[in-house]
């Protein structure tokens, strides 16, 4: 084989055993899981806002940006629930750039996967235990969900992971929501059938043990846009969109009908500006079609603390070093528009 076997990485129970939560962490993260639970139910009327940088790269920034959060979840909670995007993995899609704290904990060190596992856990422990928030993060490696699942509240399959059987497997395993994105080419029947899998029971292969599953009821849609043959951005989350997305889930009989908006990627031709602008597009069609205000949980929004992006070695404080994110200025407005007009 033309590879290096470095070392072998401790199990995820080891490094929990290392870094281990407290009860009372334990005891928020259920609670907050019962809440998105009511809310893709449709018990709970409230909206979620799938929220923070698009990759988390430094701890420090990190925290402070979700501690500001949490001060304006406290003024908006009859109305909002957010949930801090921490994602510590970042897909390529050519395979070069900055992959994330798992790869890299040190955007400008070499990576170091075991420095990285730690890195990753100990975010996610510090943001529970400093703001009582249980985060989201991105499945890219299905293996490695368990080095975190007993803090994360929300998983997102990205677009180009949606198609992968071991995903939706994992997915199938989950008790939290998880989003399976539209895929890169815009194909719904793609995203429609990983949901389906991952709504029902599976026995596979997970960690070199025979598994079986019981179905993710929470398992939902997110549309994130795609790019057309000519290379062009062509958004999806247009009042058509969500109507059609609706007749879907309708003809499939899927569980718990659902969706969140990506505002960013494709949904934006990646100008993070927009977001603002389609988050409010959104709760417009919301309010003209009883359909639309069924399904819509929530949206997902790419933000920081500093308007747009750098480079890895840029040594702006909050500012991302992968897609340009919203800052934190127009991000708190935004929030507080939002809650105003639901």
């Amino acid at each position: 084989m033309n590879m290096e076997f470095k070392r072998r990485l401790p199990t995820p129970q080891t490094i929990k055993e290392m870094y281990p939560i407290s009860e009372e962490m334990a005891e928020k993260k259920a609670a907050r899981d019962k809440i998105l639970a009511d809310i893709f139910t449709g018990k709970d009327n409230r909206f979620v806002l799938i929220i923070g940088p698009c990759s988390a790269d430094r701890e420090e920034p990190v925290l402070d940006y979700i501690g500001r959060l949490r001060t304006v979840q406290d003024q908006v909670k009859d109305k909002i629930i957010m949930v801090p995007r921490i994602y510590t993995n970042k897909p390529r899609t050519t395979g070069s750039g900055y992959k994330g704290m798992l790869h890299q904990p040190d955007p400008n060190s070499s990576p170091d996967m075991l420095k990285g596992l730690i890195s990753i856990r100990k975010l996610h422990m510090k943001a529970l235990e400093q703001t009582g928030f249980s985060c989201a993060d991105e499945m890219l490696y299905p293996e490695n969900h368990n080095h975190l699942d007993d803090m994360l509240s929300y998983v997102a399959v990205g677009a180009r992971s949606v198609e992968n059987q071991q995903h939706r497997l994992t997915a199938s395993g989950l008790d939290i929501p998880c989003g399976m994105k539209n895929p890169t080419s815009g194909d719904l029947s793609v995203m429609m059938n990983s949901i389906r899998a991952a709504q029902h029971p599976h026995t596979f292969v997970y960690n070199g043990w025979e598994v079986q599953s019981k179905g993710n009821p929470y398992t939902h849609a997110i549309l994130r846009g795609h790019a057309n043959q000519h290379g062009r951005s062509t958004p999806n989350y247009h009042y058509e969109d969500l109507n059609l997305l609706y007749e879907l889930y309708c003809n499939l009989g899927l569980e718990n009908p659902a969706a969140i908006i990506d505002c960013n990627h494709e949904n934006s031709g990646k100008q993070w500006q927009e977001q603002p602008r389609i988050a409010k597009e959104i709760l417009h069609s919301m309010r003209h079609s009883e359909n639309i205000h069924s399904l819509v949980k929530g949206l997902m929004i790419e933000s920081y603390i500093e308007n747009g992006c750098q480079a890895p070695d840029g040594g702006v404080y909050g500012k991302s070093i992968t897609d340009p994110c919203l800052g934190w200025e127009k991000t708190e407005k935004l929030i507080f528009e939002l809650a105003e007009l639901l």
